[in-house]
Formats: structure tokens, C-alpha cells, sequence
């Protein structure tokens, strides 16, 4: 009599202490890319994936590759750190972002935090703090380094950080990227091209965010752009 046996076979599966960490760089400095990936390849728990030279770039490769973390330069040319992250995190809240930047002002460090961000360090610091970075937001935990973290309770202790002063969350993703490219100086027709709209749309977006952010001219709006982090000044 023939019997039939049912074989079940039970895939292993790594443990969260034995999987690698895949990391995704963002900068656009070649040095700093070829630099950070040669120190993350010789970490046991982690794994370089990719790297991004601009912030389309690290959002479209992010959408692909689906790194655990991404290491996010804030100044890029294009579409800034702080607003590829909020793409990024858009599209995917699991992944983790670490800024890493040569700004330490108030300003671009709420700016990350507020997109979603993870942590934050200064391009000073040394590599082995931001492994710890890494090992950190991996696991759902915030990381600043502790000159960043000494800066943001000073700024609360000291009051001078109000809650009016955050006021990106008025404006929608669509206003962010207006503002962004008037910003960069784009005239109204590139604009429209670039979301497929009408220059009188753009125009009518122009009109709103100075209602929204009370502001009168083109100038005052691209203070306030830079200001929080939606461009950069120059490096």
C-alpha cells in the first residue's frame, strides 16, 4: 500500500540580529559617496546598495531598491535633501533616513525631522558614529548627534523656538515644489511644463503662497525657501 508522506520543510529565516542593514547613499559628492560605501562594505551588518548623485535620483532609487536606510545629503542641486526625503517617505514610511550635512542651523535639522527623518549628523563627525547611526534608526530609535541635540533643547530651553516658526505643513507637496523651483529662479512657463498644468495655475499658485505665507514679492519668498530647507545656499 503505497502512503503518502507530507514533507515540511520550515525555511530558516534570519533573526533581525543577523540580518544585514541595506543601505542607500545620497550625495552629491563623488568622494563622499566612494568614501562611505568603501566603510559601510567593511561592516558585518550592513550592505551597500546603491548611491544617488542628486535627490530625484536617491527618491527613484529608493522606490526600487527599497534600502532599510538611506544616508541623505541635505544640499543637492535639484530637488533637496529635505524634499527627497519627503518623497521618499512618501512613497515608503518603513525606510529610515539619516541626514548628513555640513549645516548644523536649527532650521535644516527641524526640516529633516519634520519630513520623517530618523537622525541627523554633521558630515565632522566620525564613520563610527554613524554606523551607530545606522544600527540605531534601524531599529525604530531617533539619532542626533549630540552637538545637534545640545542645539535643539537650547533653542526650546531658551524659547526662542516658536510654534509659528514651522510653517511648511501649511503648504501641500504640489506648493512645496512650486515654491522650490520659483525659488531656483524658474520662470512660470518651465513650471507649467513641469507638473502639466497651465501657466495661469502656476500664477494662481504664485498668489497663494503669498496669502498662505504672507509675504509680497519673490524675494521674500525665496528667503523663506532657504530659510527652511527647500533650497540651499551655496556650499
Amino acid at each position: 500500500m503505497n502512503k503518502r508522506f507530507r514533507l515540511n520543510i520550515k525555511k530558516k529565516r534570519e533573526s533581525p540580529a543577523t540580518m544585514k542593514t541595506r543601505v542607500l547613499i545620497a550625495d552629491d559628492h563623488q568622494l563622499i559617496r566612494e568614501g562611505l560605501r568603501t566603510l559601510l562594505e567593511k561592516q558585518k551588518d550592513m550592505e551597500f546598495v546603491g548611491e544617488a548623485k542628486t535627490g530625484a535620483e536617491a527618491v527613484q532609487l529608493a522606490h526600487t531598491l527599497n534600502p532599510d536606510v538611506v544616508i541623505m545629503d541635505i544640499s543637492m542641486p535639484g530637488l533637496s535633501g529635505i524634499e527627497a526625503s519627503r518623497l521618499i517617505l512618501a512613497q515608503n514610511k518603513k525606510i529610515k533616513i539619516i541626514g548628513l550635512s555640513m549645516h548644523s542651523d536649527r532650521r535644516f535639522i527641524l526640516g529633516m525631522l519634520e519630513t520623517g527623518a530618523c537622525g541627523y549628523l554633521l558630515k565632522d563627525c566620525a564613520f563610527d558614529e554613524l554606523a551607530e547611526a545606522i544600527r540605531q534608526v534601524r531599529y525604530n530609535k531617533i539619532y542626533l548627534s549630540p552637538g545637534i541635540s545640545d542645539t535643539l533643547i537650547r533653542k526650546f530651553v531658551d524659547g526662542r523656538t516658536r510654534p509659528d516658526e514651522q510653517v511648511l505643513p501649511i503648504l501641500s507637496n504640489r506648493e512645496r515644489q512650486i515654491l522650490r523651483l520659483l525659488a531656483e529662479g524658474k520662470k512660470t512657463s518651465y513650471i507649467a511644463v513641469q507638473f502639466s498644468i497651465s501657466p495661469k495655475t502656476v500664477e494662481a499658485h504664485k498668489r497663494n503662497l503669498k496669502i498662505k505665507l504672507e509675504m509680497n514679492n519673490l524675494s521674500e519668498l525665496v528667503r523663506f525657501a532657504i530659510r527652511e530647507g527647500l533650497i540651499l545656499p551655496e556650499k
